[in-house]
């Protein structure tokens, strides 16, 4: 019996692999490899979720990754001073501007378009949960074509506890904790876990000391979003 359950374990986890397709870094983005961009303009986010202050939250959660994957990242206020004097105050027009002007006004080599698609709160009275997903875009000041793109998705069960009483009273008291835990939930953390797992798929830039050592690195293959 013992070794059919662990027949069975070890066949779940080969499935469970099976199901992901893993790609080399210069199989995903070997645009990436051929113009080396080293200075990156970040674009506030495009906030499709429900709340009202996701992009503020999720843009203090872009620099830090970025700089460390080894690129120069453009200081985010001078960007959006700069780009709000030529008249362009979102992303959603800014998204439709030449992508040549970024590097006429700062000499980037790329541009970063960021979505969030998810920043919601869930809660059933007993369970609860914070999900959030959001994709990345890079895209070539010089050849105005996307280099590289990637998404990802978390969630965090915030459901309470009992309390280790049982019937109603330990009804009552979880659903209490799940609406104090699922309330006071900070999302900055898991937008800081999501940017960084984008980020890891990222090819090194010139300034991380493994720039031009990771082109057989693997990560999990995504899908382009259809246009």
């Amino acid at each position: 019996m013992k070794n059919t359950i662990s027949l069975i374990a070890i066949l779940l986890f080969i499935n469970l692999v099976g199901c992901a397709t893993y790609i080399t870094k210069e199989e995903f983005s070997p645009k990436m490899y051929t113009e080396k961009p080293l200075s990156i303009v970040v674009l506030p986010p495009i906030n499709n979720s429900t709340a009202a202050d996701a992009k503020e939250y999720y843009m203090t959660t872009v620099a830090e990754p970025l700089t460390n994957r080894g690129y120069y990242v453009y200081p985010m206020e001078i960007v959006s001073d700069l780009l709000q004097q030529e008249g362009l105050y979102d992303t959603e027009t800014i998204r439709d501007a030449p992508l040549e002007k970024f590097k006429e006004y700062f000499g980037a080599d790329a541009v970063l378009f960021m979505t969030i698609e998810e920043w919601d709160t869930q809660y059933l009275v007993t369970s609860g949960s914070v999900t959030l997903k959001a994709k990345s875009e890079l895209k070539s000041t010089s050849s105005g074509e996307t280099l590289w793109f990637y998404d990802d998705r978390m969630s965090v069960n915030t459901t309470g506890s009992s309390g280790g009483t049982g019937g109603l009273m330990g009804l009552l008291t979880q659903a209490v904790t799940t609406a104090i835990s699922t309330a006071t939930t900070d999302y900055v953390p898991i937008a800081r876990d999501i940017n960084k797992n984008i980020f890891l798929a990222l090819p090194d830039g010139k300034y991380n000391p493994r720039f031009g050592q990771d082109q057989k690195d693997k990560i999990k293959k995504k899908e382009a979003a259809k246009k």
